[in-house]
């Protein structure tokens, strides 16, 4: 064997010890008292308050992210899912009752909730603390040990979220695994009894093929293109405002932000105008704690691309030096154009007009079922055809993004954007497995299904059923 074929098969080895020894620690039932899940929710929302400001340095020196960037939309939404899991698990973990029919009488129905085992998170790199460490919430709540794999493009975050956990739990509960292509790699051979990927959709077929061959529980949380519709009857100032603030926010790199603008023609000079004036407002930069930098240089030349000189109606501007690229809009953007074939992840607003709503949802159709999808319009019968004609994961009427904000709003993707969901409740429901069970006393018995079957028989069980 050469070198390479030596660490390939020590990174096997190492992994399936690790995924072996969570397996043992799982079997001896530590997990399932709803006393141990709390105690470790308490434990970990402790260590985060206590590490709050290693974790903001960190993700400043991978993103110049500030931290009241990152306490807006990363540190502070995670602590408020650890505290609903903290309030309502005993809740979860309750026996559910179901109804019983007559056939079955007199017994009882219900649902067991019981942890899925050993569960694999992989982490994205746009939100890298609320996109790994938000599913590790929901399997900790759930009962299960776990092993997280952050990405490792943001490395000082990934740095931490080590430190954090692997320095304060047992490995065989929880376990940062950190690394590369090498590490995912081994760690995707190994058999688990869930998996949850967030990220492409390219790499989430090969998560869910490596899935497949053991039959594991997958939830993928991928992407598309997520449309924001401005109808003629919009409120445009305040659509544009909310609206702006999240597509650029996190300067883009955010897989539920607006990837781009229908805007009805008879509105669409406005909506510009508004537009600009929006960014302006706000003076987008990393000097104003309000902007951050593009991930790495090839995310950087990958969005810089996209952006049509021609078809510049503000900004375009960019330093590759600072790996930063200022809010930009496209104007008169057609789905030929580059921008318009995959999601774009940066501060780049396409902005596409539209005649009728049959239009507008005829060009969303064009392209894979979005993760998210949003409707700027106080007209009811728009609304309605919104939600009935157009199939996206999650998305909002008249704001953009603050679905994520609601732990009691299940998130998560369709088709090509991702598949199960979760957030608060349906977190624990991600990583559970419900058990069915009818409960029959032995006091009563009917003879009515054992042998000696008869037409008048089968009139009463069909009666029954």
């Amino acid at each position: 064997m050469n070198t390479t074929q030596n660490n390939e098969a020590l990174l096997d080895n190492q992994m399936k010890e690790l995924v072996d020894n969570q397996r043992k620690y799982y079997n001896t039932n530590a997990t399932l008292s709803a006393g141990f899940r709390i105690e470790q929710l308490k434990k970990l929302k402790s260590l985060l308050l206590k590490h709050e400001e290693d974790m903001h340095r960190a993700i400043f020196n991978d993103f110049s992210k500030s931290k009241y960037e990152n306490q807006l939309i990363e540190f502070y939404p995670l602590l408020d899912e650890i505290d609903v899991a903290i309030k309502n698990v005993k809740k979860w973990m309750k026996h559910k009752s179901l109804k019983t029919n007559l056939f079955n009488f007199p017994a009882k129905s219900y649902l067991v909730p019981e942890p899925l085992g050993v569960s694999l998170v992989i982490g994205a790199w746009n939100l890298p603390y609320n996109l790994s460490l938000t599913p590790l919430i929901g399997s900790m709540a759930a009962g299960n040990t776990t092993i997280l794999k952050p990405s490792e493009l943001p490395a000082n975050t990934s740095a931490i979220m080590a430190k954090i956990i692997n320095d304060n739990f047992d490995p065989n509960y929880l376990k940062v695994v950190e690394g590369a292509i090498p590490e995912t790699t081994a760690l995707l051979k190994q058999r688990y009894d869930k998996i949850f990927f967030t990220g492409s959709p390219m790499v989430g077929k090969i998560v869910n093929k490596a899935a497949a061959e053991h039959l594991t529980n997958v939830t993928l949380e991928l992407g598309g293109k997520n449309p924001s519709i401005f109808t003629e009857d919009s409120d445009l100032k305040m659509g544009v405002k909310r609206m702006i603030w999240a597509r650029f926010v996190n300067s883009g790199q955010f897989c539920i932000t607006a990837d781009y603008a229908l805007v009805h023609k008879d509105r669409k000079d406005e909506f510009l105008k508004l537009a600009v004036e929006e960014i302006e407002k706000h003076n987008f930069s990393i000097e104003n704690k309000n902007f951050v930098q593009i991930i790495n240089e090839r995310n950087f030349d990958r969005v810089v691309k996209l952006i049509d000189p021609e078809k510049v109606y503000y900004g375009g501007t960019y330093d590759r030096e600072k790996r930063v690229i200022n809010p930009t809009i496209l104007n008169n953007v057609t789905l030929d154009d580059a921008v318009m074939q995959d999601e774009i992840f940066g501060p780049v607003l396409p902005v596409i007009e539209y005649e009728t709503l049959d239009e507008a949802f005829e060009i969303i159709k064009r392209y894979e079922k979005p993760l998210a999808a949003y409707l700027f319009s106080n007209d009811a019968t728009a609304k309605k055809r919104f939600l009935k004609e157009i199939p996206f994961g999650n998305g909002a009427i008249n704001d953009c993004v603050m679905q994520i904000s609601n732990p009691n709003i299940p998130f998560g993707g369709v088709g090509n954007s991702g598949m199960g969901r979760y957030h608060g409740k349906y977190s624990f429901e991600c990583f559970s497995n419900f058990k069915g069970i009818l409960d029959k006393p032995t006091s009563l018995e009917t003879n009515l299904k054992y042998y000696g079957y008869s037409d008048k028989r089968m009139k009463i069980m069909k009666a029954l059923s």
